[in-house]
């Protein structure tokens, strides 16, 4: 079968920054999860879909410039259709750089039918000082859909001592399942206050989070049992109904990214009943 004709949608100047917009659809065709509709306009896209273990499809999202600046719009939504698997990541971290004044949006929409699953493994969001940016993750779950994934934002540099003391931050994830919502973060940056409070990073420039839905307290006895060998600290893992929430915080970002890769290996067999199958692009 091939791949569906790229869909463009209303196009918009660099003047003021990119406004870039990525529409995903993946639903079952032939044996295999398809991506039958895609939208874009702008910087941001895909490569070809990849099936290193049969029907789920590996999705690479691509942003060619590299970094987001102020005055950018970045919006992607994707959507799962019920018997439908999709596994999305990217080659590298997202750049959020210093803003002259303009804010920077980036917006994310996931929603997965009865039925259907998505796994989101972005890299990580970095925020060098000076950068004023949104980022809102939504998640909508419908019925029995299950959902794996994780977010990892640093502040600042801090392989290179640099601190995001100037600039501002406010980054969102909520995940509903049929509507109803279970799981709502906030975290706003900005100052020392919420760099060193008690009430915020404490001191640690690297924060993030880990969820995954269809768990039981196996499933939270096992994330524990790797936190206990491996984690940076503080981290913790909770249960609220049927959703694990695994929250990290660490001076650096590559202990929490390997922590949440070996939790995924752990929890996919159990959650999906696949082993963990790599993403080639991690390898590079």
């Amino acid at each position: 079968m091939t791949e569906p004709a790229v869909s463009r949608l209303p196009s918009a100047g660099r003047a003021d920054g990119w406004r870039a917009r990525l529409e995903l659809a993946i639903a079952p065709r032939a044996g295999r999860s398809r991506v039958v509709d895609r939208r874009r306009v702008g910087p941001l896209t895909i490569q070809r879909p990849f099936y290193p273990e049969g029907a789920p499809c590996h999705l690479y999202l691509l942003h060619p410039p590299g970094g987001v600046v102020g005055g950018d719009r970045l919006e992607l939504q994707v959507r799962v259709a019920s018997g439908a698997h999709a596994l999305v990541t990217a080659p590298g971290a997202t750049k959020l750089y210093r803003s002259a004044g303009p804010l920077a949006l980036q917006n994310q929409h996931l929603a997965v039918a009865a039925g259907g699953v998505l796994e989101w493994f972005p890299h990580e969001n970095i925020f060098f000082p000076g950068a004023l940016c949104g980022l809102s993750t939504q998640i909508a779950l419908a019925g029995d859909a299950r959902f794996i994934g994780w977010e990892i934002h640093c502040l600042g540099r801090p392989a290179i001592g640099e601190r995001f003391v100037v600039g501002r931050a406010e980054i969102a994830m909520n995940l509903s399942r049929d509507d109803r919502p279970v799981f709502t973060d906030r975290l706003r940056v900005a100052g020392l206050s919420s760099l060193d409070g008690a009430a915020g990073l404490r001191g640690f420039p690297v924060c993030a989070t880990f969820v995954a839905t269809g768990a039981r307290a196996d499933a939270l006895d096992a994330a524990r049992h790797r936190l206990s060998e491996v984690a940076p600290s503080p981290v913790g893992a909770t249960l609220i109904d049927d959703l694990l929430v695994v929250r990290a915080l660490a001076p650096e970002v590559e202990p929490v990214s390997r922590l949440f890769r070996h939790l995924w290996s752990d929890l996919r067999p159990g959650l999906l009943g696949l082993d963990a199958s790599i993403p080639r692009i991690w390898a590079t």
